[in-house]
């Protein structure tokens, strides 16, 4: 694995994986940068997630992924985060990742808190590369996942006023 993510235990039975999306054939902008929407469809194939709706926010500079049970522990002298994500609707599982940074990441309601973040790898239009995100509780807000501009810079362009450039998804 990429970044050291290792399921600890499964807490549901999870169904077989979802396919992953297909596309619908891929727009360039002018800089040939491939367009996509202020929402997508991808994948965190390193923790299960064959597919997971994400807003698309370039005024978000970090990545960040719902997570349940966030605690941290260091092991052999090397800071680890657990924590519980949902890989698909009722199917729930722990994971344990290095922690490769602690930054000071603020809401959307202007609330500043010290995040963990951890590397893996993010599946986006066939494309696949590792990005650094943060954990949080996200329950309350619309995407179990917001894909910040630092995890797309020099990747891709974003058309705000479309969606689902890449794809649909089954969830």
């Amino acid at each position: 694995m990429l970044a050291g993510v290792r399921p600890l235990r499964k807490r549901l039975r999870e169904p077989a994986a979802a396919a992953a999306a297909t596309g619908r054939g891929a727009q360039r902008g002018a800089s040939g940068l491939q367009v996509i929407g202020w929402r997508e469809w991808l994948g965190l194939p390193e923790l299960g997630i064959a597919l997971i709706k994400a807003k698309i926010d370039s005024g978000a500079r970090s990545s960040c992924l719902h997570a349940l049970d966030i605690s941290e522990f260091r092991q052999h002298g090397i800071d680890y985060v657990r924590f519980t994500i949902e890989r698909r609707r009722g199917t729930w599982a722990e994971y344990q990742a290095p922690v490769v940074d602690r930054r000071e990441v603020r809401d959307s309601g202007g609330h500043r808190s010290l995040r963990p973040f951890i590397r893996t790898e993010l599946d986006l239009g066939g494309e696949c590369w590792p990005i650094e995100l943060n954990l949080a509780p996200r329950g309350d807000m619309l995407f179990s996942m917001l894909l910040g501009r630092t995890a797309m810079v020099g990747r891709f362009l974003v058309d705000p006023a479309r969606s689902y450039l890449l794809g649909a998804g089954d969830a």
